[in-house]
């Protein structure tokens, strides 16, 4: 026998590095719109009652759950010392069940029943009731755990800030620090993806197109592209939400921040809010036309997220279609009427992108030996359909180009038009090219964020702008 208390861990933020309640509200989100109406009528019963419902409407795989290694070992020197060890936490008691049955480190299990919110004091109170006799320690993360450390007989914090841990050494019990992650904005960097605002400079096209380079011009061009990376930073943490049990089954983007638990779902949800907030705020004050655009760039991206990525087809034309949305922002932003032949291009041009990034999912699902891709209405089968989608796209999105480079307007435009049949040239080379990659699976998942990187994209690039340069200057 041994004279150690019962050790006490709590979940969200302790022993698991996440939140077990905006995971299941996002997982019933991702599943069903309504299911947020049927949460706020739980609500109206008690957060125990939201807690189940969203447990019930938004079930999690316990098994991908980002768990904080150190603590899960804490527990298990804790129980090999002879002491007994149990989760308690105001999560729905389902899930700490299930929990408990996929690490089996705990000798009991208590949460929130649907009706008593297992939290603060509430949980003081029923630890000091149910271990009257054995005592307890605890081990918790959060300013709520205050009245559950007062009445511990030890008090174990779990990587709090420096104000929480100096309450908790004022409460006079024996105390134990965790420090189990290190902090770091680099995961929240990471989060908002800057390295995708690449895809924005789109919004200087109108400009370049229309050979306007006044500051005023140029100005409005950069707000709108503040404004559009910032909304869609905003779209890219919620995206990353919705697909939480996607990203942790998938072999690379089980690594991003919210996946592995690296950033807390609780501030993706918040920072997913202000990013967008800021973003509309900024195209506001430029002027109606382009918030509006945003605005519906918004919905889109929602939508696209919450329903339309899952269905065949659909699911390029609207990534098509928001890749061409950042060129009518920039329209907006500086009053330029867009070109028929620009707009043309590039709803052709990303019609091809698009079809590549889902290529590369599926040639990256082929290799798994896995039947279609997670999250998506594709199967393997239909690669081939696909690969010739992109590569069709992409030759008519040149054709285009090169009627384009015959019309009247590139005569008005440019002193030397003979010059732009190398970008049509170039054009040919990259897309069959960028195929044939995705096509060896040497593709990352998104194309964009490749050409990026890769060196020959990036030469290819500069003869363009070279082309297009010479066009204009000879």
């Amino acid at each position: 026998m041994t004279d150690k208390p019962v050790l006490v861990v709590d979940l969200d933020g302790t022993l698991l590095r996440s939140d077990i309640l905006f995971e299941t509200f996002w997982s019933a989100i991702g599943r069903s719109r309504m299911n947020v109406v049927r949460g706020g009528r739980a609500l109206l019963h008690g957060k125990a009652a939201l807690k189940r419902i969203l447990a019930e409407e938004g079930p999690i795989d316990v098994a991908t759950l980002p768990y904080d290694a150190q603590v899960v070992a804490y527990v298990e020197k804790w129980r090999a010392e002879g002491g007994k060890a149990a989760l308690v936490t105001a999560s729905d008691e389902n899930i700490a069940q299930s929990i408990q049955d996929h690490l089996g480190v705990f000798d009991e299990v208590y949460g929130s029943d649907g009706v008593r919110n297992l939290k603060g004091p509430n949980k003081a109170a029923f630890l000091t009731e149910h271990y009257s006799k054995e005592g307890f320690a605890y081990m918790g993360d959060a300013a709520a755990d205050i009245p559950v450390w007062s009445k511990a007989s030890k008090a174990i914090t779990v990587n709090v800030s420096a104000a929480l841990s100096r309450q908790v050494n004022d409460l006079g019990q024996e105390v134990e620090h965790l420090e189990t992650v290190s902090s770091s904005v680099r995961p929240y960097l990471k989060a908002i993806r800057p390295h995708q605002w690449l895809k924005n400079i789109l919004v200087f096209l109108p400009m370049l197109t229309a050979h306007q380079y006044d500051f005023q011009t140029f100005f409005y061009s950069f707000l709108a592209f503040i404004a559009f990376s910032v909304v869609a930073s905003s779209a890219y943490v919620f995206n990353d939400l919705l697909d939480l049990a996607a990203d942790r089954a998938h072999p690379r983007k089980c690594e991003r921040p919210f996946a592995s638990g690296a950033i807390p779902i609780a501030h993706g949800t918040w920072m997913g809010i202000g990013l967008l907030l800021t973003g509309l705020i900024i195209a506001s004050l430029v002027n109606g036309l382009l918030l509006l655009v945003l605005v519906g760039y918004y919905i889109i991206t929602m939508a696209y997220s919450l329903d339309l990525k899952r269905r065949t087809i659909v699911d390029i034309c609207t990534l098509a279609g928001l890749y061409t949305l950042r060129i009518a922002a920039g329209g907006a932003a500086t009053s330029l009427v867009l070109s028929v032949w620009l707009l043309a291009f590039s709803i052709f041009f990303f019609l091809a992108l698009a079809a590549v990034k889902r290529q590369a999912e599926l040639v990256d699902s082929a290799k798994r030996g896995k039947l279609e891709a997670s999250g998506r209405g594709y199967i393997v089968d239909d690669l081939p359909l696909i690969s010739q989608v992109a590569i069709s796209a992409g030759y008519v999105s040149v054709l285009v180009m090169a009627l384009y480079v015959n019309s009247p307007t590139v005569i008005q435009l440019y002193s030397y038009p003979v010059a732009l049949w190398g970008v049509c040239l170039i054009l040919l080379y990259w897309i069959t090219r960028i195929v044939m990659i995705t096509h060896r699976g040497h593709m990352d998942d998104d194309p964009v964020v490749f050409a990026a990187k890769d060196r020959i994209s990036q030469i290819c690039f500069l003869v363009i702008l070279a082309c297009a340069l010479g066009g204009a200057l000879l």
